[in-house]
């Protein structure tokens, strides 16, 4: 009787148990997820208007339920089939989807070139698709459900060109279709723009590079084009009555334009090349300058320099047929031709720590290398910026510089001038043996600690960022 009451006692307790057992056995599938039941299949849309303007947005997700292992505790694969409607899915585009996976979604342009390419759907007028999705149970021997097949109606897109070019006597490259100019294309990949010089002339566009057909040329008026496919067209151009800087917007899809002059540098990107760069010679690696956020026609190169010759081409074109902007003096350059002969270098003769300033609207250049100062409580001079401590640059290598002398204890840090309003660059302490450059004006201000007086060796190198601090 004591073993019997003793049983009923402990009796809650093994239910329990086995409550936990059970439940922790389930296969879990996401909160969003119908459990169990039969497998089904839905569409986020069953008529579906597609747009290129929209062409990285989704289109349509196929959400289905996770179907059932008829209690076995094996987990389930899927596969999701898509076909034309009248194919009968007989030979549909299959995704297979793998375990723990209950969507595909299908971008606009996706689903656009897969209605064009695979089912020869025709631009403008709606086709019906099928869909259905497969389970694999991974039994032994495996078996599996096919849920219902949905349909939705899609209508497809003629997408335009990924590209476009400028040519026309307006054009800086002239009527040259294999040296057209490439427009950028914006977020929405159907508008292009083109910043840059025109001349007193005519200009259209080329969708391909060296090939003159298909182009888009004006239309109705000024702010329409419209395409042209065959020689037999009129070839109508739009007209530029004043050479300056013009900034042209297209839109193929509106088959819009819309020009004017603007107040800003022919190029908005210019780039360093040259054995005195950081990248040598390799043009399509070519080192971009920073266009100023105050000045857009100032850009800047900061950083460090080897030894050899440099110029600056206005793209990373690796036919180097791109114009450039080229040495007249130490204090001016030129704007080079793509295609001409000329070739004027400026050459570095020792290696070093340089800004290089270029300013498209007087053509002048300044390029100096930096020199290294400190200043601080633990220096001779104190926190005096005017009279801040020169550092004595190595011999060879420019990036290195180097201060032997008394420390008191205090603290230090190193501005790249002297200017008094404390608002250049400075070489701050990321730890005793890493500094950072401080981008003058930001807030921060990390600085050394000398704890104890005496001489000291202080040697910082502003390519690898290293800095020893040496009590003598």
């Amino acid at each position: 009787m004591k073993k019997i009451i003793s049983y009923l006692k402990l009796l809650p307790a093994l239910l329990l148990s086995g409550l936990f057992f059970m439940t922790s056995c389930e296969t879990e599938y996401p909160n969003d997820i119908a459990k169990a039941g039969p497998l089904a299949l839905s569409a986020s849309n069953e008529t579906i208007q597609l747009n290129q303007k929209q062409v990285n947005n989704t289109a349509v997700t196929f959400n289905w339920t996770s179907g059932t292992n008829n209690g076995t505790g094996t987990s389930i694969s899927y596969v999701l089939e898509v076909d034309k409607q009248g194919n009968n899915l007989a030979n549909p585009i299959r995704f297979e989807l793998g375990k723990g996976k209950y969507s595909q979604v299908f971008l606009t342009g996706e689903l656009n070139d897969l209605l064009l390419t695979r089912w020869n759907a025709t631009p403008g007028t709606a086709i019906t698709l099928e869909a259905r999705v497969i389970s694999t149970i991974h039994t032994t021997p495996a078996t599996g459900e096919t849920s219902p097949v949905i349909s939705i109606r899609v209508t497809p897109y003629q997408p335009v060109s990924k590209t476009l070019y400028i040519i026309g006597s307006a054009s800086p490259n002239g009527w040259s279709a294999d040296n057209a100019i490439e427009l950028t294309p914006q977020a929405d990949p159907t508008v292009f723009v083109y910043q840059g010089s025109l001349g007193v002339g005519t200009f259209k566009f080329i969708t391909t590079k060296g090939q003159f057909l298909p182009s888009y040329n004006k239309g109705a008026d000024d702010t329409k084009i419209v395409i042209r496919t065959s020689d037999t067209e009129p070839d109508e151009q739009f007209n530029i009555t004043e050479t300056a800087v013009y900034k042209i917007t297209v839109s193929l899809l509106d088959l819009s334009i819309v020009y004017e002059q603007v107040d800003l540098p022919a190029y908005n990107e210019i780039y360093m090349v040259g054995d005195a760069t950081p990248n040598g010679w390799d043009i399509s690696n070519a080192t971009k300058l920073v266009q100023s956020e105050t000045d857009p026609f100032v850009f800047t190169y900061t950083g460090v320099m080897n030894a050899g010759d440099f110029k600056f081409p206005v793209n990373r074109n690796s036919d180097w047929g791109q114009d450039m902007f080229m040495r007249e003096s130490d204090t001016k350059m030129y704007l080079h031709k793509g295609g001409n002969s000329d070739d004027e270098k400026w050459t570095i003769t020792k290696k070093g720590f340089y800004v290089v300033t270029l300013n498209l609207l007087d053509l002048s250049i300044d390029i100096h290398r930096e020199k290294l100062y400190m200043v601080g409580s633990a220096t001779p001079i104190g926190w005096t910026i005017g009279d801040a401590l020169e550092l004595t640059e190595d011999a060879t290598n420019g990036c290195i510089f180097t201060y032997s002398g008394p420390m008191v204890t205090g603290e230090f840090k190193f501005p790249v001038n002297r200017n008094s309003d404390w608002g250049q660059d400075m070489y701050m302490r990321t730890s005793d043996t890493k500094m950072y450059r401080h981008k003058g004006g930001a807030p921060d201000d990390e600085k050394w600690n000398i704890t104890v007086a005496g001489d000291y060796v202080i040697t910082a190198n502003l390519e690898t960022l290293d800095i020893s601090i040496v009590k003598q």
